[in-house]
């Protein structure tokens, strides 16, 4: 079972965004911005389809390389800057075996090849070019036929309960020991109330101390949860809450992947909780996989698949009825139209996700929504804002945020104030992000989050060149001396 594994399969690391391009852009908006490319484009004979979706992928840091067309109109648009001065990768690091050296020249005919990977490619940008979004939609809430391979990593698996009950333990979530001891091989009310209570210590512990210290011991409970389905039970009340236990704590294990920044090892967590809850039906827990694989996206720099997967999470949640639900997803819909630089559609999706909050709280709201208050809506609409380049409008909200947070949610405490540090320091005021990081380094003795270390270090270095600001120089000489977490 992918997801059980305890040693992370490599990965690419995620796109950063493309600060040097979205400062270029200055005030003109993303589809000002690309009528000036289509101009620039006919200008020196070449034609491109520039449109306020790729400018976007481009900023997000989807784009790493744009193809040779774009990047004459590129160099046109702004002469005597090369690539890496518009914030590309070098096209080597792109494209592998084969690419261009940097002292090769651009070829003259229009239709040259793009780069090879789909990163350098833009909508529309040249005939027959790979635009990884015209596929049949991956979220529709119908049967998926890659279904059936995670479901066979999921279920395929030998094992009894007293397999599962040696397993649990590196959390001190062992089985009922009785049971254990007997062998019994269909598990029953304890063996289901054990996995839930290995669902709550998870989240409980990264509340308080961050993913990155829990990942590696909560694999074990999930492999004894698939093991546990796998034994079987002749109650049917039984099997649903093992399939709904074995769902959630999929989701929680895939949590902590995401937030140390395994992200191939969180897609295939929440994949196999999506596989889970098909197969019993479950729209609670089909709802909780897509909200999560939505925030993956996201923070992968897929926006696109973060709006589609957040668009699904609500069809599947509305009948549920709970406004506090939809509200979060509205929320994460809203984090993918600003990954593509729609300010219209976050709008609207964040007006959504506000009218929907204000209904308050109902018994219909799933327990592992605890952490979903105002101050988690305050923080999600700061992260829309900064994504969209607005950092005064994305302070406000994050040092909201902050000051809302429950004290017991530690982790959200350092995020929100990383946030607030990091549109501080991009909107032009340096001491004051100084000292918001200085209040997140003095939080990392509790947390453990490589989420939040590289937060903090996108902000120093976006404060260096203001050492001589008040209290700038002590942070950055602080930061420099905190140990990264190995992931």
């Amino acid at each position: 079972m992918a997801s059980s594994m305890v040693t992370p399969s490599p990965f690419p690391q995620p796109p950063r965004p493309n600060l040097a391009f979205r400062r270029l852009r200055g005030q003109r908006s993303p589809a000002e911005f690309a009528a000036a490319v289509r101009r620039s484009a006919r200008e020196i004979g070449e034609r491109v389809s520039c449109d306020a979706r790729y400018v976007g992928r481009v900023e997000a840091g989807e784009i790493r390389c744009p193809n040779y067309a774009y990047e004459r109109v590129f160099l046109h648009m702004f002469p005597g800057r090369t690539l890496a001065d518009l914030g590309f990768a070098p096209r080597s690091s792109v494209r592998g075996r084969g690419a261009r050296t940097a002292e090769d020249t651009p070829p003259a005919h229009p239709t040259s090849p793009a780069c090879t990977t789909h990163e350098a490619t833009g909508a529309g940008e040249t005939r027959g070019a790979y635009e990884p979004y015209d596929t049949p939609d991956p979220y529709d809430t119908h049967e998926n036929h890659e279904e059936s391979d995670v479901l066979r990593r999921a279920f395929m698996r030998g094992g009894t309960v007293t397999v599962a009950a040696g397993t649990l333990g590196p959390l001190g979530l062992t089985l009922d020991a009785v049971a254990a001891e007997r062998s019994v091989r269909r598990p029953g009310t304890s063996e289901a109330g054990a996995l839930e209570e290995a669902v709550r210590r998870i989240r409980l512990l990264d509340d308080r101390h961050g993913a990155d210290g829990l990942y590696r011991r909560a694999a074990a409970p999930l492999r004894a949860a698939y093991a546990l389905l796998d034994a079987g039970t002749t109650r049917q009340s039984i099997a649903e809450r093992l399939h709904s236990g074995a769902g959630e704590l999929a989701i929680s294990v895939g949590w902590l992947a995401h937030d140390s920044g395994r992200f191939d090892d969180a897609r295939s967590h929440y994949a196999e909780a999506l596989a889970t809850a098909r197969v019993t039906g479950d729209p609670g827990l089909e709802a909780h996989a897509f909200c999560n694989t939505a925030f993956l996206a996201r923070d992968a720099g897929r926006p696109r698949e973060a709006v589609r997967a957040a668009q699904a999470a609500q069809r599947v949640g509305r009948p549920l009825g709970s406004a506090r639900l939809m509200s979060l997803l509205a929320l994460r819909e809203a984090g993918g139209w600003a990954g593509l630089a729609d300010r219209t559609g976050c709008e609207q999706a964040l007006a959504r996700a506000q009218a929907l909050y204000e209904r308050g709280r109902s018994d219909a709201d799933p327990e592992w929504m605890s952490f979903y208050g105002e101050a988690e809506l305050e923080g999600l609409e700061a992260q829309c804002w900064s994504t969209l380049g607005d950092w005064p409008r994305a302070a406000r909200h994050a040092r909201r945020a902050a000051r809302l947070q429950d004290p017991h949610f530690t982790r959200n405490i350092a995020l929100y104030t990383a946030e607030l540090a990091d549109d501080l320091a991009r909107g032009g005021r340096p001491d004051e992000a100084a000292a918001a990081g200085m209040r997140v380094l003095d939080l990392l003795d509790l947390v453990q989050s490589s989420r939040i270390q590289t937060m903090l270090a996108g902000t120093a270095r976006v404060l260096l060149p203001h050492r001589r600001a008040s209290g700038v120089s002590a942070f950055l000489e602080r930061h420099s001396g905190v140990p990264r977490t190995a992931v």
